[in-house]
């Protein structure tokens, strides 16, 4: 199993969009992925369920919300109970040998950060402190190294536009870290601040891990940056428009994220109903679509680089 953290400070980059469009196309290539949305904005999640859907079979009980409340997140509600397979998108897949599942988000996500830093300040000696850290950042981590997890290829995991305790912890889950961005400069104004945000937490984590000695529960961490997508892409003349492949290059030659082959461009006409349908664009478009082939292309790409392939024994 592989776990690839999908996150960007700056929101509006389609990074939904491409986490449930690049888990489709997986699952579409034989793959048994697990979608597992942490932005409390639930949009993942409404690109497979209805809004009634997710209330009625959903929202009360069912939701990464319930797993992180409580007195430790998945003390009371295990991770697995919370998988649910939705029908529209795995009919389609139907014939394809993959599978795509999820874990739904809540809206009232939002207000978890806060809850989770009450946790962490919640005992007063350093070594009390220390293990307190480890326990509440590397709770996803653990809860994926359930037996159950171990049935599926690929987890996506879709966060927040921010570096709260939820993103976090889905980081020291994560062995790689993808990065979709806008070739502008709000979305790659941030690209280093991440970065370095995220060597500040692997170091921190690895500290204590190694002040504790090693545990079984707790090892050291080293999530590896899979690189920059460039999303939402606009197309002149069969080419990337000159302003955002000045973009592009800057990213490419300055910064220390790798700038990944693949485009995605900029197409409404194929993300703008998503959830009205249940199946991502990338099941329904027809496969001659250029759109379609730049998402083979990026799903190839990061396959590759996660060595996985389809097909390949277990």
């Amino acid at each position: 199993m592989r776990v690839v953290a999908v996150m960007n400070y700056k929101g509006g980059v389609g990074k939904t969009t491409l986490t449930a469009n690049l888990g489709a196309v997986a699952a579409g290539r034989g793959l048994r992925v697990l979608l597992l949305d942490l932005d409390p904005q639930t949009n993942l999640t409404f690109s497979f369920f209805s809004i009634d859907d997710w209330h009625e079979q959903l929202a009360d009980n069912r939701t990464i919300k319930q797993w992180y409340g409580g007195e430790m997140p998945g003390r009371d509600v295990p991770l697995p109970g919370l998988v649910v397979s939705p029908g529209r998108v795995n009919r389609a897949l139907a014939g394809t040998g993959g599978r795509l599942d999820l874990i739904a988000s809540h809206l009232g996500l939002i207000d978890i950060d806060l809850e989770l830093a009450a946790l962490l300040g919640g005992t007063t000696t350093l070594d009390g402190s220390k293990r307190r850290f480890l326990d509440l950042h590397g709770c996803l981590r653990q809860a994926l190294a359930d037996d159950h997890f171990a049935e599926y290829d690929l987890v996506l995991i879709d966060c927040a536009p921010n570096f709260g305790l939820v993103t976090k912890t889905a980081i020291v889950a994560s062995e790689q870290i993808l990065v979709p961005a806008k070739a502008d400069y709000l979305s790659t104004l941030g690209l280093e601040y991440l970065v370095g945000n995220c060597a500040g937490l692997v170091q921190q984590f690895n500290d204590f891990v190694n002040h504790n000695g090693g545990t079984r529960e707790h090892r050291p961490i080293d999530p590896g940056m899979l690189g920059v997508v460039f999303t939402m892409v606009q197309i002149y003349s069969q080419d990337v428009t000159t302003a955002q492949r000045a973009y592009i290059e800057e990213v490419r030659l300055n910064s220390k994220v790798p700038v990944l082959q693949s485009r995605i461009r900029n197409s409404p006409h194929h993300f703008g109903d998503a959830g009205e349908t249940g199946v991502p664009a990338m099941l329904r478009a027809n496969s001659r679509d250029k759109v379609v082939r730049e998402f083979d292309q990026l799903a190839g790409e990061v396959l590759t680089a996660l060595e996985l392939t389809p097909g390949a024994p277990r």
